[in-house]
C-alpha cells in the first residue's frame, strides 16, 4: 500500500508539472512563416542592433553585442559539456525575450529546419536577401553585402577579440550535409543523455556552423551571425524531440563532464587572461548536476539546468511547430 501510494504521489507531480504550461509560444519554421512575419523578426533584430548597450559587457555596443556576449564571454564553459543544450535553449529564450520585450516582436523564436536544406544551404531561403538574412560573403573578408544585416558593424569577435568588423560567411554546401535528416535520426535514436547530447553537439550542430562559415564558424563569436538564433532553436527543438520519446526522464535528470577539454575542435586558442573553469556556479564537482546555474549576464534572469529541462514546466511554456 505505501510504495502504491509513492506511485500515486509521483504521478501527480509529473502531471503537475507537465500541466504547468497551458498556453505555449509557438516557435516555427521560418519557411512556413508569411513574408510579412520574417519582415516583423527581421526588424526586430534590427532593432537590438540599434539599441545602445546597457549591461556594461566588454566590447559590447549594442543589445545584439550584449547578447553576443552570452556566448563569447563563456564559450569554454559551455561546450563539450552537459550544459551545452541546456544553456544554449536558455540563450534563445533570452534572444526571444529581448526581442519580444525591448522591440515589440509579437511572433516567436523561429527555427531554421536545416534537414530541409542539408547539403544545399546556398540556395536556402533563409538566405534570400528581401525576406532572408542576405546570402554568402563576397571579398577578401567575406563579408555579407545583400540584405538586411550586410551594413552592420559587429564589435565582439573573432573569436575573444574585441573589433569592428562585418558579419561575414562563406556557405559551405557539403559541409552543410551534417544538418541532414540522418544526423537527426541518429541523435534521436540514442538511449540515454551522455551519449544524445555529444551527437547533437557533434552533428547536426556542426554542420549548421559549418554550412553557413565565416562568423558562424567561429566557436566562440558565431552570435555575431543572427542565423545563429534560428539555427540554435532547431537545435533546441531536436533536443525537445529526443526529450518527448521519455519526457519524465528526461526533463528531471543530466549528466556529462563540467570541465572542457583544454583544446576544443573548431575553437580559437583560449586566451590567458580566461582562466579554465574548473567548476560552475550550483554545480561544484566535475558531473554536470540539475544544480548547474545557465549565467545570461543580465540580459535575463541566470536559472538553473532543473529550470529548463521542461519546455511547458513552471518556467518555459513553448512548443514547436511543424508546418
Amino acid at each position: 500500500m505505501a510504495q502504491t501510494s509513492k506511485i500515486i504521489t509521483l504521478l501527480l507531480m509529473v502531471c503537475s508539472a507537465f500541466a504547468a504550461c497551458t498556453n505555449p509560444g509557438k516557435r516555427r519554421a521560418w519557411h512556413t512563416l508569411t513574408n510579412n512575419e520574417k519582415l516583423e523578426y527581421i526588424n526586430a533584430e534590427l532593432c537590438l542592433m540599434k539599441k545602445p548597450a546597457s549591461l556594461g559587457l566588454p566590447g559590447a555596443k549594442t543589445r545584439f553585442d550584449e547578447l553576443q556576449a552570452i556566448h563569447q564571454l563563456q564559450a569554454y564553459a559551455t561546450h563539450f559539456v552537459g550544459a551545452f543544450l541546456p544553456f544554449h535553449r536558455m540563450m534563445m529564450l533570452s534572444h526571444e525575450n529581448a526581442l519580444r520585450n525591448e522591440c515589440n516582436y509579437t511572433g516567436y523564436q523561429p527555427y531554421w529546419a536545416e534537414e530541409r536544406d542539408a547539403g544545399k544551404f546556398k540556395n536556402s531561403v533563409l538566405l534570400d536577401p528581401t525576406y532572408g538574412f542576405g546570402g554568402d560573403g563576397s571579398g577578401r573578408d567575406g563579408c555579407i553585402t545583400m540584405g538586411p544585416f550586410a551594413n552592420y558593424t559587429n564589435s565582439l569577435g573573432p573569436g575573444y577579440q574585441i573589433t569592428n568588423h562585418c558579419i561575414n560567411r562563406a556557405v559551405n554546401d557539403q559541409m552543410s550535409t551534417g544538418s541532414s535528416q540522418a544526423s537527426v535520426a541518429a541523435c534521436l535514436a540514442m538511449a540515454t543523455f551522455d551519449k544524445a547530447w555529444p551527437c547533437i553537439e557533434g552533428n547536426p550542430h556542426a554542420g549548421g556552423h559549418g554550412g553557413v562559415g565565416g562568423q558562424m564558424l567561429n566557436g566562440v563569436s558565431s552570435p555575431g551571425d543572427p542565423l545563429f538564433y534560428l539555427h540554435h532553436t532547431w537545435l533546441d527543438k531536436v533536443f525537445w524531440d529526443w526529450q518527448a520519446r521519455d519526457r519524465a526522464t528526461r526533463t528531471t535528470t543530466i549528466s556529462g563532464t563540467n570541465i572542457a577539454p583544454d583544446n576544443m575542435p573548431g575553437f580559437p586558442p583560449r586566451p590567458s587572461n580566461i582562466p579554465k573553469p574548473t567548476s560552475a556556479a550550483g554545480d561544484p564537482g566535475t558531473t554536470t548536476t540539475l544544480g548547474h546555474v545557465l549565467n545570461m549576464y543580465g540580459n535575463s534572469p541566470n536559472k538553473t539546468i532543473a529550470d529548463v529541462l521542461d519546455i511547458q514546466g513552471d518556467f518555459l511554456c513553448y512548443e514547436y511547430v511543424d508546418a
